[in-house]
């Protein structure tokens, strides 16, 4: 067995260990919660679709939204960590790059600060979302990253630092 073959099992060990890191960060995360909610459900009014990704986007928090089929992960200024609850949000994603489809990753950023910074840190997050799916098992080649956009959105500076998940053809 050549030390090539070593390599491609510990990478494929490591990425397998990132996804169960992540994902039992995710139970414990909602766990911790439920149980600060006393564990009663909640019931809410409906809410036009484009509230939750206004409401996410606000905020310098890391989230994640799916709307109209989009995964749009939002990140804090000037970092690259993916939100809790990626995996979940990345499921039909994933099951769709299984079945053949390709998945187009858009990078996007604030017009803020040192543009050239901006596009790298757009790329840096573009990577961590490609890579949590290479972690859940999507092929690289079912993957298409599109160079980082700058936008602004509705003008709302945390709306632009995202990057956008789209199931093509």
């Amino acid at each position: 067995m050549s030390s090539q073959d070593n390599e491609v099992e510990y990478r494929v060990v490591a990425v397998l260990l990132v996804a169960v890191i992540v994902l039992v960060t995710g139970f414990a995360v909602g766990l911790g919660i439920h149980k600060s909610r006393g564990g009663a459900p909640t019931t809410q009014a409906a809410v036009p679709a484009a509230a939750p990704a206004m409401a996410a986007a606000s905020s310098d928090d890391a989230s994640v939204v799916v709307e109209n089929g989009v995964v749009k992960f939002y990140f804090a200024s000037g970092k690259a960590d993916l939100a809790a609850g990626a995996l979940v949000a990345l499921g039909d994603a994933i099951a769709a790059a299984k079945a053949g489809k390709r998945l187009v990753l858009s990078g996007f950023h604030d017009a803020t600060g040192d543009p050239a910074f901006n596009a790298e840190l757009a790329k840096q997050r573009a990577l961590a979302v490609r890579d949590a799916l290479v972690g859940a098992g999507v092929a690289e080649t079912s993957l298409e990253l599109k160079k980082p956009e700058q936008t602004t959105g509705t003008g709302n500076d945390a709306e632009a630092r995202r990057v956008e998940v789209m199931i093509a053809g």
